[in-house]
């Protein structure tokens, strides 16, 4: 079996150090960049398995790395964790939106770094079939990561493309808060309930006059339907 690759992105050697040995204990085979430039050597030789990304690096940042690694064809379903010394919720939320996979803020047990990295790696494989989900003038490319509404596209956040992607697979049903976090954000992550109310809220003005086809169900949760009157 091959051993799954990480590229750890950290400026600070004795973190790096630590962080690379239990990985190699662990079975998982590490590879230090100090920064962004040499990270990016890295995935232009290969592509790695898992990218563990620090927010705070010299030059450019951690958060616009993940952005960035998200948004380019090659590195767009590779699982990105972040680490930073920013704990509050808002911080992971911008962490989460810009398309890393989970955040984990230091100092945290490498036990619980590894756990996560399993975690991520369990839940992107394997590679989802690509195909379009469609739903009256809505449509989602999970190829090529586009929304379209009555034929011109729209612009989403990673995160609402990956939650429209689930209510749309799952069309009628109702699904709680926490089914969403679990499902959209992983069960291993852990932000407020609240946070999904934020993200469907976005996703609705994102959608424009698709976004009624997202429903709130009073005390339950949301519900996608292509059932409404108004594209009938």
């Amino acid at each position: 079996m091959k051993t799954p690759t990480v590229l750890l992105v950290e400026d600070e050697p004795a973190i790096a150090e630590l962080i690379s040995v239990n990985l190699r204990h662990s079975g998982f085979r590490p590879i230090w960049a100090m920064d962004g430039v040499a990270a990016q050597v890295e995935i232009d030789d290969a592509v790695p398995d898992l990218i563990l990304l620090d927010w705070m690096l010299p030059g450019e940042s951690g958060l616009n790395l993940a952005k960035k690694w998200r948004a380019h064809p090659r590195t767009k379903a590779t699982p990105i964790i972040m680490l930073t010394a920013r704990g509050e919720e808002s911080d992971r939320v911008q962490g989460l939106d810009s398309g890393a996979d989970d955040y984990i803020a230091k100092p945290f047990s490498t036990k619980e770094l590894l756990a996560r990295i399993r975690a991520v790696l369990r839940r992107r494989a394997p590679e989802p079939e690509e195909k379009v989900l469609q739903a009256g003038p809505l449509s989602l490319d999970t190829a090529t990561y586009r929304v379209n509404f009555q034929d011109k596209p729209l612009k989403l956040g990673p995160t609402e493309f990956k939650l429209l992607q689930f209510l749309m697979s799952h069309a009628e049903r109702v699904h709680t808060r926490g089914q969403l976090l679990d499902k959209v954000w992983g069960d291993h992550v852990y932000i407020e309930e609240r946070t999904v109310d934020v993200h469907v809220k976005r996703l609705r003005e994102a959608l424009g006059e698709a976004g009624v086809m997202v429903e709130t169900v009073r005390g339950a949760g949301y519900r996608f339907t292509a059932q409404h009157p108004a594209f009938h």
